[in-house]
């Protein structure tokens, strides 16, 4: 069951869009209660931990850029559209995916895009050439 999405952000007022991706679950570690390691059997060692889904919170995520957030709080949220432009399995596919969209659509060149990094490697401040 795929639970990554690659999503694209665009602002309707001013064409200006954002690509990034997003886990729909977390897995987390949780303790097993003393009741939990009781009822266990079998031979060998008692597990101690668990690991339990939980959702993200990506129904109210809107991405990592600053200048993108600083606009959804000025115009309001009504004002973008979010849009899932693909599903990933796993997490190599997600970055994958995310990567390839960004490249492209130009995010790092492109003077509609919120994008100012691509794998928080390639920035757009280190290809800016000055005259």
């Amino acid at each position: 069951r795929p639970f990554k999405v690659i999503y694209r952000i665009t602002n309707r007022v001013t064409g200006k869009f954002y690509i990034g991706k997003k886990s729909l679950y977390h897995n987390i570690k949780k303790k097993l209660t003393k009741k939990e390691i009781a009822e266990q059997s079998g031979p060998g060692r008692k597990a101690t931990t668990k690991v339990e889904q939980v959702n993200s919170g990506w129904q109210s995520y809107w991405g990592s850029s600053k200048e993108l957030l600083a606009d959804i709080k000025i115009l309001g949220e009504d004002k973008f559209e979010r849009l899932i432009t693909n599903f990933a399995k796993t997490k190599k596919q997600l970055t994958y995916y995310e990567l390839k969209a960004q490249i492209l659509c130009d995010a790092l060149f492109d003077d509609k895009s919120y994008n100012d990094n691509i794998l928080g490697k390639f920035f757009k401040k280190d290809f800016v050439t000055t005259k």
